[in-house]
């Protein structure tokens, strides 16, 4: 099996089925953020934590530990 996630899908799906298959993975993600949301922010914040510049504010940095 490949590593690369792209060749789970066909190369050519119907209009329709395109649709359908977009339909569901939005609705997933939906369901998953709202099960696990407080969760993935939590570890979404600790990612920035332990960056050494704020993306928000890259002119500033961390000072290093």
């Amino acid at each position: 099996m490949s590593d690369d996630p792209m060749t789970a899908f066909p190369q050519f799906l119907s209009d329709e089925a395109a649709f359908a298959l977009s339909e569901a993975l939005h609705w997933l993600a939906l369901v998953c953020e709202e099960q696990y949301g407080a969760q993935i922010r939590r570890h979404m914040a600790s990612l920035n934590e332990d960056r050494s510049i704020d993306p928000e504010r890259p002119w500033i940095r961390k000072p290093s530990a």
